[in-house]
């Protein structure tokens, strides 16, 4: 049976994934806090691409409307996020692991 060995396929400062994290949970632990700088960003362009919408939409109720759909979802958004953080840093104080 053929096998992918994907550590070996990431480099990362010259060496494979699999020799810079000695684990899963490392690896995760470097991606996870990039992940929430990237929702933020995210986030952001949603919330001008949705106050665009509403603001140019002014003569057009669909427009209009579209606008506050898509700035009510990057709320919604932001409380998942936010809610995710939230869970990881209980789950940090229950085990005593650092996550973030």
């Amino acid at each position: 049976m053929a096998g992918f060995n994907l550590g070996e396929k990431l480099i990362f400062q010259g060496s494979g994934a699999d020799s810079t994290y000695s684990s899963a949970s490392d690896l995760i632990n470097a991606i996870l806090p990039n992940v929430y700088v990237a929702a933020g960003l995210v986030l952001f362009f949603m919330f001008i691409l949705g106050g665009f919408n509403v603001i140019s939409g002014a003569s057009d109720a669909h427009k209009m409307e579209e606008g506050k759909k898509t700035i009510t979802f990057a709320i919604m958004g932001l409380l998942v996020v936010f809610g995710s953080y939230w869970i990881i840093q209980i789950i940090q104080i229950v085990t005593g692991l650092e996550i973030l």
